[in-house]
């Protein structure tokens, strides 16, 4: 998958959590649970595009990993959904599954450029 087919991907999960809060009731709960997870969840998109115009292989990896973090953190807010019942599980299913699929790819990405950089003995 070439940047520009995982920045569509990012920019879906996005859109995908913006149109799913819609169906979550309006309590004080899930107001906060929503404004987290609609920061998280669009902050993966905005990042990743960030990591496109990175200078360097580590300057790659450190805004990766700011990706990795908003993306893990955006399956936990999924799963607090879940768990609290405020979305059906076959609902918030297929969201879960696109961020965990994000996530490998996030992690498999930091993972091969850092195994290139100790190989070229730049170290991390």
């Amino acid at each position: 998958m070439n940047s520009t087919d995982f920045q569509n991907k990012t920019k879906k999960l996005g859109l995908h959590v913006i149109r799913f809060v819609e169906i979550l009731p309006q309590t004080y709960a899930s107001r906060v649970i929503i404004n987290q997870i609609l920061r998280c969840a669009l902050s993966v998109g905005a990042n990743y595009r960030a990591v496109c115009r990175a200078k360097s292989d580590k300057d790659f990896i450190n805004k990766m990993k700011i990706v990795e973090e908003e993306c893990d953190e955006t399956i936990y807010w999924l799963e607090i959904i879940e768990e609290s019942e405020l979305a059906k599980v076959e609902v918030i299913a297929p969201l879960k599954q696109d961020a965990k699929e994000i996530l490998a790819m996030i992690v498999a990405s930091i993972n091969t450029v850092s195994r290139n950089l100790k190989s070229k003995g730049s170290g991390i």
